[in-house]
């Protein structure tokens, strides 16, 4: 029987089955059988959210189980390094239509690398990534300013910005609307406001919430496994766990260059083109751009830029070869 993963519990999954019953839709608790590979890449996890399987009933002491044979041909995912095995991937969804990372300028407080480590998790799928920033109601002027930076920073790129509140409700009406229809991978750091969030666009779904820790300044996580939900006004929605830090140890160099969207494009008039690492190569137009300020290529994307591109090189050789 055919279906689509809803939930990813470790060594079990929920499998949404697509013949329902007359009772409605008809879950699944399922077990991998078999071992399945991505591209050649070690994962902790060989199937997402999203994935569509076909699956095997199975009934066992009465209790109805299914075991998934295969997984259908993804037409996009998006992974991420392993935040406790440093040479693996984790698959967080896959068959996205839209990514929408939530952030906040305080309580925490904004980090554009992070936003920067994201966008390069969904830009070599062209995945359409809103950017959420949360919490509109306990923002001062001083607040107001840093985000209208961060808005324009990103709209010049191509990029959506929405300003929001669950709490006050400011901007889910427009949210609502740009979700609907599609389904949408919700991310975010720890504190951000997500699941509160996710509880205003979809009142229903009654997600638990929490605090940020008083000794840290951090969220706690909330969420604990990527779920996929169905959306009341059309659509799905994907509640993944908060994240706390991004690695790329399966990106190379040119990865990284040439998913940073306004240096590729920047990159057409440097000297060395497409190999371009736009740093001391010579004729470089991504630099040009940085030092003369034609905002291009800005400052803050450039020296981000730069950090990651000095990340994925400083992994040894073994290390990448164990990826």
């Amino acid at each position: 029987m055919a279906g689509t993963v809803t939930k990813s519990t470790g060594s079990w999954y929920n499998v949404r089955l697509d013949a329902p019953t007359p009772e409605g839709d008809r879950e699944l608790r399922c077990r991998v059988a078999g071992k399945f590979r991505l591209d050649e890449l070690n994962l902790t996890n060989p199937i997402a959210v999203g994935d569509r399987v076909r699956v095997e009933v199975e009934t066992n002491n009465d209790e109805e189980t299914g075991a998934i044979r295969e997984i259908d041909d993804r037409r996009n995912y998006v992974v991420r390094q392993s935040p406790r095995r440093k040479h693996d991937l984790h698959l967080i969804a896959s068959n996205v239509d839209q990514a929408v990372l939530i952030t906040t300028i305080i309580d925490p407080g904004v980090k554009l690398g992070f936003i920067d480590r994201f966008l390069l998790m969904t830009e070599p799928f062209g995945i359409p990534t809103i950017i959420v920033v949360n919490k509109a109601d306990i923002y001062e002027a001083e607040d107001m300013e840093t985000y209208e930076v961060i808005r324009d920073l990103y709209t010049d790129i191509g990029y959506t910005v929405e300003l929001v509140s669950a709490t006050t409700g400011q901007g889910i009406a427009e949210l609502r609307e740009r979700m609907e229809g599609k389904r949408n991978l919700l991310s975010g750091q720890s504190g951000v406001g997500k699941s509160t969030l996710v509880n205003a666009i979809e009142p229903g779904l009654d997600l638990r919430t929490g605090e940020l820790s008083d000794y840290t300044g951090k969220g706690q996580h909330t969420t604990t496994f990527a779920e996929l939900f169905q959306l009341s006004f059309g659509g799905e929605l994907i509640d993944t766990p908060g994240i706390k830090t991004l690695g790329f140890n399966y990106l190379k160099p040119q990865d990284v260059a040439h998913n940073f969207r306004e240096i590729f494009a920047t990159s057409e008039d440097c000297r060395f083109g497409g190999s371009c690492l736009h740093r001391t190569e010579p004729g470089c137009a991504v630099k040009e751009s940085v030092e003369e300020g034609d905002d291009r290529v800005t400052e803050l994307r450039y020296y981000s830029y730069l950090q990651i591109l000095e990340e994925v090189e400083s992994q040894n050789y073994w290390e990448r070869r164990k990826v």
